[in-house]
């Protein structure tokens, strides 16, 4: 049984949530100002939510590693 799409968007917004913290952390440790910050973390989660949702869906069509289930 596979991932509905429902449930590889929640997936997908949830861990974008998380990354965007991280990257907008990360980017402010680097350029110490908070604007460009939230910037980079913007646009980076704007990118990286379709990228990931896209990805997962392919991954979702390929049985490499997954165990079949007896019903």
């Amino acid at each position: 049984m596979g991932d509905s799409k429902k449930r590889s968007v929640c997936k997908t917004v949830s861990w974008r949530l998380i990354a965007t913290v991280i990257t907008s952390v990360v980017s402010f440790a680097i350029t110490g100002n908070l604007v460009i910050a939230i910037s980079i973390g913007s646009i980076d989660t704007l990118v990286k939510l379709f990228a990931y949702y896209f990805h997962e869906r392919g991954w979702e069509k390929i049985g490499f590693g997954r165990h079949k289930t007896s019903e």
